[in-house]
């Protein structure tokens, strides 16, 4: 039997990431919603701060699928979709769940995906650099302790 074990993002360090985003928004008093996906892009947790726009809980669930989707940050997608092909920006663009703008980041341990988190809220720079501070400070608590 040939069977393959993947390394996937636990409930517990979901929790502790989307805490640590949160602390960023609140830093610069903005109300997120954050989600972070297991490696199969499985909803492990979802926190929405009070005053956090409706239409950004899909949007967050939606960044953090199609982050653990393609291993890329959603960011990319502008120049990827710009230099590909009218088949490749017309396929992905209607894609129901794919977002091709920044706040949708890929987890990686030791260089292997594991999940990925999505921040809608703010503007599409404070999403990315709420994720970004989230995912190196938890970055930097496993690799001190």
């Amino acid at each position: 039997m040939d069977v393959e074990m993947i390394a996937s993002l636990g409930l517990a360090a979901a929790d502790e990431i989307a805490s640590l985003a949160l602390v960023e928004a609140g830093k610069a008093g903005v109300a997120i919603c954050v989600a972070l996906v297991d490696r199969a892009g499985h909803t492990l947790v979802f926190k929405r701060q009070p005053g956090a726009p409706l239409h950004s809980i899909d949007i967050a669930l939606d960044k953090a699928y199609t982050a653990v989707s393609f291993g890329l940050p959603t960011g990319k997608w502008d120049k990827r979709l710009a230099d590909g092909s009218e088949m490749l920006r017309h396929g992905l663009m209607h894609r129901e769940r794919f977002v091709s703008f920044g706040g949708g980041l890929p987890i990686k341990v030791d260089g292997v995906r594991v999940g990925a988190i999505g921040i809608s809220g703010g503007s599409e720079a404070q999403d990315v650099a709420f994720g970004e501070a989230a995912l190196a400070a938890w970055q930097e608590k496993r690799t001190t302790k």
